[in-house]
This record gives C-alpha cells, sequence and structure tokens, in this order.
C-alpha cells in the first residue's frame, strides 16, 4: 500500500522497529487514535514478541497501579526465558500529575543513559487528542504534548497518532480492497468515511464486513455501502436519540430493539450502542452550546474523527434545540456512563440496564429532585 501522510509517523516507527541499527530504547505513543495504536502494537508483537515467547516477553503496565520504578526495573531485568522484553505502559499522563516527580524522572535519566539492549518501553500517551492538522490542536493538549517532548524527548522516538485525514481514509479504504482483489466504488469509498465520521476504527469494522457480503461479485458498490452501513447502523441510532430527545419512550424502545435485533453480537453488542450514543449527547452538548442552527456550521464547531455524517447533521442540530440546557446534556451523558459502568459490571440482565437507561433518557427531569446521576458524577471524580 502506498505510503499515506496520517499514517507516515506510524509507518517510520515500523521500519525503525524492524531493526536493531534503528531500533530506539523507548518510544512515546503520543494520541488516542486507536487504530493507529493498533496498528503499531501488532508491528511490535510481529517483530519483537513472536507468539511462542509471548507469554514471557510481552508486559502490559499500568502506572495506575505500578510504580515507574517497578517498570524500569523490569525493563533492565534480563528475561531467562525470551530473549527480548516488550513494555506497554498506559496511562502516562500520572507522571505528569501534581507534584515534580523529580525522583521518577531522574529513574528514567538514569535507565536512559545505560538502557537495556534487549528491551522495548512504549509510554502510551492516549490522553491527548492529537487533530490531523497539529496547529488546530487544542491549547491544553498543546502544553502537555510539549510538556512530554521535553521530558522524554532526547531518550524516546515520539510516534503521533493523529486524526486520520478523510481523503487518507477514502485512499486506505480503496488501497486495501485492491489488495484483496475487490474493487472498491470511490463514491462508495467516500460514502463509508463519510458517514463513519472519518473514525478509523468504525470504519475498519465495517469496511471487512462489507468484504464479505459482496463475497463471489468482488465488487463494493455504493449501494452496499447504504444497505449495510448507513441503513442498518448510523440512521437507527439517529432515529433513537431523535425518540429520546422527543420524549417518546414507547417509539425509543422499539428502536432499541431493533438496533440490538440488527447488531451482529445483539445484547452483546450493547457497550458498542452506548459508546455512539455518549459520542451523540456530546455532540449535542458541543451544539447546543456553541448555538448552532446552521448544518454547514458544525464543520466548524466539531473536529474531524468527531463529526457526525453530512446527512443526520439538520436532525442533530433539531433534536439538541430540545434540550432547554446544558445540565439535561450533561444528565443525559452522566446516565449513559452509568449503565456502562453497569454493563461492565456483568449484570445479570443486559438487555433490562439498557432499556432502564432508554426509559431514564426519554423522562422530563424532576426540577429540584434527587439526581442519582449527580452523585455517580460525584462518585466518579
Amino acid at each position: 500500500m502506498a505510503s499515506l501522510k496520517s499514517f507516515a509517523s506510524v509507518d517510520r516507527f515500523i521500519a525503525e522497529i524492524a531493526s536493531p541499527a534503528t531500533l530506539r530504547p523507548a518510544y512515546v505513543l503520543l494520541g488516542d487514535e486507536v487504530f493507529l495504536y493498533d496498528r503499531c502494537r501488532k508491528a511490535v508483537l510481529a517483530t519483537l514478541a513472536p507468539e511462542d515467547t509471548r507469554d514471557f516477553c510481552l508486559h502490559d503496565l499500568d502506572l495506575a497501579e505500578t510504580s515507574i520504578f517497578e517498570v524500569l526495573d523490569r525493563a533492565q531485568t534480563p528475561s531467562l526465558m525470551a530473549p527480548f522484553q516488550v513494555l506497554f505502559v498506559r496511562n502516562l499522563k500520572i507522571l505528569y500529575g501534581r507534584g515534580s516527580k523529580k525522583e521518577e524522572f531522574s529513574a528514567i535519566d538514569a535507565y536512559f543513559r545505560s538502557p537495556n539492549p534487549s528491551a522495548l518501553i512504549l509510554f502510551v500517551a492516549d490522553h491527548l487528542r492529537i487533530p490531523t492538522d497539529l496547529r488546530k490542536m487544542d491549547y491544553q493538549d498543546k502544553e502537555r504534548f510539549e510538556k512530554i517532548r521535553e521530558t522524554l524527548g532526547d531518550w524516546c522516538g515520539t510516534v503521533e497518532l493523529a486524526r486520520v485525514d478523510e481523503n487518507d481514509a477514502i485512499k486506505w479504504v480503496t488501497t486495501s480492497a485492491e489488495s484483496r482483489n475487490v474493487k472498491f466504488d470511490p463514491d462508495a469509498a467516500r460514502e463509508l468515511v463519510d458517514s463513519l465520521g472519518a473514525d478509523m476504527m468504525l470504519i475498519a469494522s465495517e469496511f471487512e464486513k462489507l468484504l464479505l457480503y459482496v463475497e463471489g461479485k468482488n465488487r463494493v458498490t455504493l449501494g452496499d455501502v447504504e444497505t449495510m452501513v448507513l441503513a442498518a447502523k448510523q440512521r437507527s441510532l439517529y432515529e433513537l436519540t431523535d425518540a429520546i430527545s422527543a420524549k417518546d419512550r414507547p417509539r425509543a424502545l422499539l428502536l432499541l430493539h431493533g438496533l440490538l435485533n440488527a447488531s451482529d453480537g445483539g445484547e452483546d453488542a450493547a457497550i458498542g450502542h452506548l459508546y455512539m450514543l455518549a459520542r451523540t449527547f456530546r455532540q449535542m452538548l458541543i451544539i447546543s452550546e456553541k448555538n448552532v442552527r446552521d448544518p454547514r456550521a458544525i464543520w466548524q464547531v466539531l473536529w474531524q474523527g468527531f463529526r457526525m455524517p453530512p446527512f443526520a447533521a439538520e436532525d442533530l442540530i433539531k433534536q439538541a434545540r430540545r434540550y432547554k440546557s446544558r445540565r439535561e446534556l450533561t444528565r443525559a451523558i452522566r446516565l449513559v456512563a452509568r449503565a456502562d459502568l453497569e454493563l461492565r459490571s456483568s449484570p445479570a440482565n443486559k438487555l433490562l440496564v439498557l432499556e432502564r437507561l432508554i426509559l431514564d433518557l426519554s423522562t422530563e427531569p424532576k426540577p429540584n429532585a434527587y439526581d442519582p446521576t449527580q452523585q455517580f458524577a460525584m462518585e466518579l471524580s
């Protein structure tokens, strides 16, 4: 596949780790683009952590649970069972929390002055959001970005996991299809990317389903995308939020069941639906706060990768205007977050959790009444 600008940083990283001569002792994976992170991780595992030794050489660590001192100690200690060690270290933001962290950074400097040549540390900085155009990075994220480069840049390579440009996403779809002897019509590729807001994880998932759908004819058309992606997924979701915002409880419950029945995983797809619901309510919150009334203005207030598909823009503005205040929308987001936590706790009946959520979202909040979501928010903070 031809190199695409949005993939350039990841491609450089993959090329570097392929040779001991260019491999650095550590890298910082900067950004929350999950698709690109997954690409980096797969390349690391394939190159440096073969399956037969993976149980002995791969370490997934979290700075919320493991101190940086222990991380460095593990990196420095050779394994008797594997010739090379790979350490993925999540929650890098903890290193930049309260306090000076002098001892921590002193230990980091000491390690990298004489690093273990048989170990690779990968710091995961997924608390940053990096837009396609770095000049448009949020001020707070820019400060965090610079701080990491100032403190770790001398020792670590940096890999920017920025949002994938829409045109690059379209090229990825068509060239990936070609590599598998499938023709993906240009208008179909554009519709797929537009409909999913250039979210590469969703695009990659739907891409695989489309290739299975057209198996035999080896061509994906615009009609195939509209049938398999838009009608079954996106439109149903916005119909659901339309019913919720209109406080139409019977229709909302009916649409919920339709959405679950259309999902490959049925009730097991529940967490994915909650993710999309939370995302949609966050979009509505921004639309409401920025007082957006014209669909054309959405592209100014919602960044690439966080936009809704073009067909939903007008509907979402209408839905956002049904909420009287910011408080109502943040309440909805908290309700979804609470349901998400409940689902991840393996409840006896997932459908019951979802139905209760839809009923709560479709009910007018009682003024001056105790709101359990407020207590839930306090517990999370």
